[in-house]
């Protein structure tokens, strides 16, 4: 089932600003909150939905690359080793969101259990590496085994209600003000709103209950990204703390140049050079594309400067609309240095009149094909 779009969820229009996209999230959340819509499984996944593409839309960089890429260029793919925003459960929502709920430890207004307070749930650290992908990768998709250190929870950690907060996550002061006395809460500075603190714990874990472990970790990579991009496998960073929720695991793009060809966006580009006899009479030459050496004809009387246009066998694009070109730049090869015989040759053919530029109207000179390039 597609994605809708992330200004259709939040019912906003793309030049809508940070003020309006907070407060359409807000709007929706009231509508569709848990706590307002009791054993409502639609409304709890409106709420998710709503809460995603805000997390999207209220970040500008993951705006600008949803903007440029759609759904595609913020992965999408479900499961462990998807990308993207999707898959956010209900503790990711509201400790993400708290400012947008009201209160420090993520409560909502008036609902909630008469008032009350959820816990803050902790996200763990992201974990950033760089995946190395050559031309023919990117063009097809590759799955990817990484290893990474991570944070983990380790094993016979055992947790205690605080004894600061009694388990609320929240303490409250009362002050005296020219209004009489006011009352505020704020995230406890003993459990840090959690709730709970580690007991006990094994030798080697940090205050967190956490300790270090290798993982390797499988991803699958869509055809067409592009040198910088960025993609998150969503709960493959560190663990949260205190049994929280899991960062990501953000992958960084690094595109390798190929030998012989060039990427242009989702076009593939290769300078064919071309010696002067086989221009002349036309051949049959084998080249070297992303999925094996192709064999194309050269017509006689090819001219050098000529494209050659192989449909469809450039990058894929990362909407899935479809793929680029392999486009073939001909360059007709000028020798440098001739023996005797090879400039007696020549300068029979010299004055022939039939070795004298005579381009027709339909040839285009090079302006023109920059124009038509750059258009």
């Amino acid at each position: 089932m597609s994605k809708r779009d992330y200004y259709d969820t939040l019912g906003v229009s793309k030049g809508a600003t940070e003020a309006e996209i907070k407060k359409a999230y807000r709007k929706k959340a009231v509508q569709y909150h848990p706590d307002k819509n009791p054993d409502d499984a639609a409304a709890e996944e409106k709420f998710k939905e709503a809460a995603e593409a805000y997390e999207v839309l209220s970040d500008a960089q993951k705006k600008q690359r949803y903007d440029q890429y759609g759904h595609a260029g913020m992965g999408g793919a479900a499961g462990g080793g998807g990308f993207g925003g999707g898959g956010m459960n209900m503790d990711d929502i509201f400790s993400q969101f708290g400012d947008i709920f009201g209160g420090g430890g993520g409560g909502f207004g008036g609902f909630g259990g008469g008032g009350g307070r959820r816990q803050r749930v902790r996200k763990g650290s992201n974990l950033r590496v760089r995946v190395k992908m050559t031309l023919e990768d990117i063009a097809n998709g590759v799955e990817k085994k990484i290893k990474v250190t991570k944070l983990v929870n380790a094993e016979d950690v055992t947790t205690k209600t605080c004894d600061t907060c009694k388990g609320s996550g929240q303490v409250s002061r009362i002050a005296n003000t020219i209004l009489g006395q006011m009352q505020t809460s704020s995230p406890c500075p003993t459990c840090g709103g959690d709730g709970k603190m580690i007991d006990q714990k094994p030798d080697g874990a940090n205050a967190d209950g956490l300790i270090k472990k290798e993982e390797v970790i499988t991803i699958d990579i869509p055809g067409g990204v592009e040198d910088g991009m960025q993609l998150s496998v969503s709960g493959k960073g560190n663990a949260g703390p205190k049994d929280g929720i899991a960062g990501d695991l953000i992958v960084l793009i690094e595109e390798q140049p190929h030998e012989t060809i060039k990427r242009d966006g989702t076009n593939l580009l290769y300078d064919l050079y071309l010696n002067f006899a086989d221009a002349a009479l036309g051949t049959s030459i084998e080249i070297p594309t992303i999925s094996g050496k192709v064999k194309i004809k050269i017509d006689a009387g090819t001219q050098s400067g000529k494209v050659l246009r192989l449909k469809g066998k450039g990058i894929p694009n990362i909407q899935g609309y479809g793929k680029g070109d392999f486009l073939i730049y001909v360059n007709v090869w000028t020798p440098q240095e001739l023996s005797k015989d090879e400039k007696k040759t020549l300068e029979n053919l010299r004055g022939s009149e039939n070795f004298k530029p005579a381009p027709k109207s339909s040839d285009k000179g090079f302006f023109d094909r920059m124009k038509d390039y750059f258009n």
